[in-house]
């Protein structure tokens, strides 16, 4: 287990750089839209892992989970074959149960997506009874969140 207290990035936004592959794009080498939510998913795993929070441990220790509730995509411009990009992850708001992020996918020439996205904690166990029920966020995890929130320097700027 992980207990160590998070280590809160500059400016509460953690970042996450990936390469552009072949099988990420169309056939005219340009990002497939759908991709985006694939590198915005990797990105906010490596932020909680990168803030002491994984989300594994937090299904293990507690049978919660964060799932996506809901999520508004921007596409800027196109990303294409080969090209580097950082998504960069930062907490709008926290409340109980749900926590609201802004995923923004940079690459060399600009912004190419932002994406809000909702996350809902929920108790881990899919179909059987009781499964994606509301559960309350364990305060390990609210309070890394909101650290990370609290970092950007305009907490509560953002509607939750």
């Amino acid at each position: 287990m992980n207990q160590h207290l998070p280590v809160i990035p500059p400016e509460g936004k953690c970042r996450y750089t990936l390469r552009v592959y072949y099988e990420d794009t169309d056939a005219g080498g340009v990002v497939y839209h759908a991709n985006y939510l694939r590198f915005a998913e990797r990105a906010r795993t490596e932020a909680l892992r990168g803030l002491g929070i994984p989300h594994a441990e937090m299904v293990e220790r507690y049978t919660l989970m964060f799932m996506v509730r809901r999520v508004e995509i921007d596409y800027v411009r196109p990303a294409r074959l080969d090209e580097s990009l950082t998504v960069v992850t930062e907490a709008l708001a926290v409340r109980g149960a749900s926590v609201l992020l802004q995923q923004d996918v940079q690459g060399a020439d600009g912004t190419c997506a932002v994406a809000r996205v909702r996350l809902a904690c929920v108790q881990a166990g899919g179909n059987k009874p009781g499964g994606d029920k509301p559960g309350r966020i364990p305060a390990r995890w609210r309070d890394a969140l909101q650290a990370l929130c609290d970092a950007r320097g305009d907490a509560g700027a953002a509607p939750a």
